[in-house]
């Protein structure tokens, strides 16, 4: 592996990283409204979830564009109170593949706090437990599972954005050029092939891998610890 192949992979991880650790929380929150509340527009909620599936990620990263560029609003509200940039950095690349990630972080948390026996925190309740102290005790750790599953699924995706990404940042080498951004660039020159191909082979091993933790993870919290 080159150097040049080395800093790719380093970067995609980063951004994949930095993605889902900015998205689970609010992932979470969101997950734990559609799962224990009922509510007027819960459907227009859950809709507005799932929506980067199914739309194409082209118009993801147009709606980015627009909305956290350079110009958009929510990007000078964020360069002027944080000093944190967007436009065709590798935090935009972050931001596209967090988006693309959080309905895959949502649907296994939310599926987690639905299965739940809510007759547990009840009861911590009238032991005199607070909520946050139920939160912390006996929520998280029984929707552990579909945390650690949305979680490392969701890093996997993000791991291997590219429309969103490319339509927002652009491609560029060494800032917004993450795994499937440099496959695509290798793939449009007639020396690529190999470098292509190298790439391609690393980009199935993590998914596979990710698959793989992910299930072994969550088998081993829902089994309490068994293999």
């Amino acid at each position: 592996m080159g150097e040049t192949e080395l800093s790719i992979i380093l970067l995609s991880a980063r951004v994949a990283f930095t993605a889902i650790l900015c998205a689970l929380v609010p992932a979470f929150a969101v997950a734990w409204l559609l799962a224990r509340r009922e509510f007027p527009g819960k459907g227009v909620v859950q809709a507005l979830v799932t929506l980067p599936l199914v739309l194409p990620p082209v118009v993801t990263g147009y709606g980015l564009l627009i909305l956290f560029g350079s110009k958009g609003p929510l990007g000078q509200l964020f360069e002027n109170l944080f000093g944190i940039s967007f436009a065709f950095r590798w935090t935009g690349a972050a931001l596209a593949a967090g988006v693309m990630a959080f309905p895959l972080l949502v649907r296994p948390i939310r599926l987690s706090l639905e299965a739940m026996d809510q007759g547990f925190g009840e009861a911590a309740r009238t032991l005199g437990a607070s909520r946050l102290t139920v939160f912390f005790t006996v929520t998280l750790p029984l929707a552990l599972p579909g945390v650690i599953a949305g979680a490392v699924l969701g890093f996997a995706k993000a791991l291997g954005e590219f429309g969103a990404t490319i339509t927002f940042v652009s491609n560029i080498p060494g800032e917004t050029q993450t795994l499937s951004l440099a496959i695509y660039a290798l793939l449009q020159s007639p020396s690529g092939d190999a470098a292509a191909l190298r790439l391609i082979a690393i980009a199935v091993a993590l998914a596979l891998a990710a698959i793989v933790a992910s299930e072994y993870l969550a088998r081993r919290l829902t089994t309490g610890g068994r293999a």
